[in-house]
Order: structure tokens, then C-alpha cells, then sequence
């Protein structure tokens, strides 16, 4: 029997991360699923300013070069006028979505068909937003899945109207019972929008959980669409 396609999935990272980190995090998954997805790996078009530790900031080490760190919107302001993100707090503002919306629309122009998406953290949210803008009759994003791991319905006014209707994007939700970056419930709650979704419930925190065990129900959600 022939093998069956490779799934073109557009992996979309989380925040303080870029696609050489979301590489690196995703190695056991990606290897365990290498006969079912061909991953592509996009960072983001936000810059995080790095955090330098206070050792380095007082001149008591020598100072090592941070690895860039990206995200995709910022939810505040600091007073030195760095951007800043937050899942847990209610904001106001959506600093650098439109720009990650327009890197994504690019993306599926140029390096597209995708068959679907794999999103973390931030990212997973701002894929819920993708999903959302791919039911409209003119959308530019063509896929047929979303896995969305440690995801959340993002407390920015700005992103109330992605939340205002039902999603019929098939999605695996992925979140673990010891995440205290985003608790489940958080995960829980925006799956709710979703008419079509499948549930890995792993005992973990805030990661892709990649066991033996989590691969087979990847594989089954993914069967569908092979």
C-alpha cells in the first residue's frame, strides 16, 4: 500500500520564541511524527526586547549575546516605552497584530498550500484568530486543521470580535494539568468557540507533549486528513 501524503503544516511559535526556538522545542514531536507532517517554521514580526540578567546589567559577568525573541502582538506599554505581552491581563491595545496577520497572509501566498496549523502558547491564540478570519468567504487562509496547544482566548478588547461567532475549523486542543503559564481552564475556555475540536489532556505543563502515548491521538486527529 502506498505511503500515505505528508501534511504541510505551518507551525506558528510561541511568545519569546522565533522559528530556530520553536525548531528546537518541537524536536521530539517532529520526530515522531516525521511520517505525517512536513513542518514549516515562520518567526514572528515582533521583536521582544531581551531581558538582560541583573549579573550582566551590573557589569559582574561578562555579557553574552541573548537569542532573539519574538511574539505576536503586545498587550501593553512600559514606561520606558518597551512593548510588553500578557495572557492574564485585560488590555486595551494589539500592538504588532496587523503585522503578524499581513506575515502570515504572505506566507500563505508564497510557501502555501498548507494543509494546516501547529501553534503554542501566544501563537496558539493568534491561530484561533486565523481560524476565525478563515471562515470568511473571502479569506485568504486555506487550511483544513489547527493544533493548538496551551492556547487561550487573548483578554485584549481588540480581539473580542474573533470570539463573537462559532469556528468550524477541525482543531485538536492540546493543554496539560500542570501548566501554570496558562492554566487549562484558560485552554478550556477557548475551545468552547470551536464546533469541531478533540481534546489532549496530557498530565504536563506548559509544552507539546510528545510521548508514545500523545503521538497516537496526534495520529488519529491527523488521519482525517491524510
Amino acid at each position: 500500500m502506498a505511503d500515505k501524503k505528508l501534511l504541510k503544516v505551518l507551525v506558528i511559535h510561541g511568545y519569546r520564541q522565533s522559528a530556530k526556538l520553536s525548531r528546537e522545542k518541537t524536536g521530539s514531536l517532529r520526530k515522531g511524527l516525521k511520517k505525517y507532517l512536513d513542518l514549516v517554521y515562520i518567526t514572528a514580526p515582533n521583536k521582544i526586547p531581551p531581558i538582560i540578567p541583573e549579573e550582566q546589567q551590573e557589569g559582574g559577568v561578562e555579557a553574552k549575546e541573548p537569542e532573539e525573541q519574538y511574539g505576536w502582538w503586545f498587550s501593553s506599554q512600559k514606561e520606558n516605552g518597551d512593548n510588553a505581552f500578557s495572557a492574564k491581563e485585560k488590555s486595551q491595545v494589539e500592538y504588532g497584530h496587523q503585522e503578524s496577520i499581513d506575515l502570515v497572509e504572505k506566507v500563505f501566498e508564497e510557501q502555501g498550500p498548507f494543509d494546516g496549523i501547529l501553534a503554542f502558547s501566544q501563537g496558539a491564540t493568534f491561530a484561533a484568530h486565523i481560524c476565525a478570519l478563515r471562515e470568511k468567504p473571502d479569506s485568504k487562509f486555506k487550511f483544513n486543521f489547527a493544533i493548538l496547544c496551551a492556547g487561550f482566548k487573548s483578554r485584549s478588547t481588540e480581539h473580542e470580535k474573533y470570539y463573537q461567532d462559532q469556528i468550524t475549523c477541525p482543531t485538536l486542543h492540546v493543554y496539560g494539568d500542570t501548566d501554570k503559564v496558562i492554566p487549562k481552564e484558560m485552554s478550556i475556555d477557548l475551545q468552547t468557540i470551536f464546533t469541531n475540536s478533540t481534546v489532549l489532556n496530557h498530565s504536563g505543563g506548559h509544552y507539546l507533549p510528545a510521548t508514545s502515548a500523545e503521538r497516537k491521538v496526534y495520529q488519529s486527529f491527523l488521519d482525517q486528513f491524510r
